[in-house]
């Protein structure tokens, strides 16, 4: 597992590292490279299972190896726009049967808004399961303004991120 290599190396000296190890190194320095070049970022995650899928938390841990990301170092991403789209298949807002089950977003803030200082913007669309598991077809209006609100504040945040990177004549 590429992460735990990487985790490993914290504890060897460099001249002492495996191939293995190297490699690991190599991955993290160039995700995170890739984000440091960047004016501006989009992540898009669902909630899987009432949390964070595994993909984003491996991407997430392998960048938080890197020693520019870690918590408490240094901030290179610090100010910069970035836009978080996710999607639930039910709903998880206050007021509903599964408040306060979806333990994605909190993460997700604490990650790319507090710990990377990114400024973040979040857009959250719900009850996309709407017309596939027929025990929410009762919610069918709801979902179709859940979703025209999200797809315009999508929108929003997209032009927001494009008057940051382009410069608009």
């Amino acid at each position: 597992d590429v992460y735990k290599r990487q985790v490993g190396t914290r504890f060897v000296p460099p001249e002492r590292h495996t191939p293995e190890q190297r490699e690991a190194v190599a991955l993290a320095a160039a995700l995170t490279d890739e984000l440091v070049a960047a004016d501006a970022m989009i992540f898009a995650a669902p909630l899987y299972n009432f949390g964070v899928s595994q993909h984003l938390k491996t991407w997430v841990d392998l960048v938080l190896t890197d020693p520019r990301m870690a918590p408490g170092g240094q901030k290179p991403l610090a100010g910069r726009p970035a836009v978080l789209l996710t999607a639930r298949g039910g709903a998880y807002g206050p007021g509903t049967p599964r408040d306060g089950w979806d333990h994605a977003l909190g993460w997700m803030r604490r990650i790319f808004g507090d710990v990377w200082e990114l400024d973040l913007t979040v857009v959250e669309r719900e009850l996309t399961l709407v017309g596939v598991d027929p025990a929410l077809d009762q919610f069918a209006e709801l979902a179709s303004r859940v979703r025209a609100d999200a797809e315009e504040r999508a929108r929003a945040a997209g032009r927001s991120l494009r008057a940051c990177v382009i410069p608009l004549a």
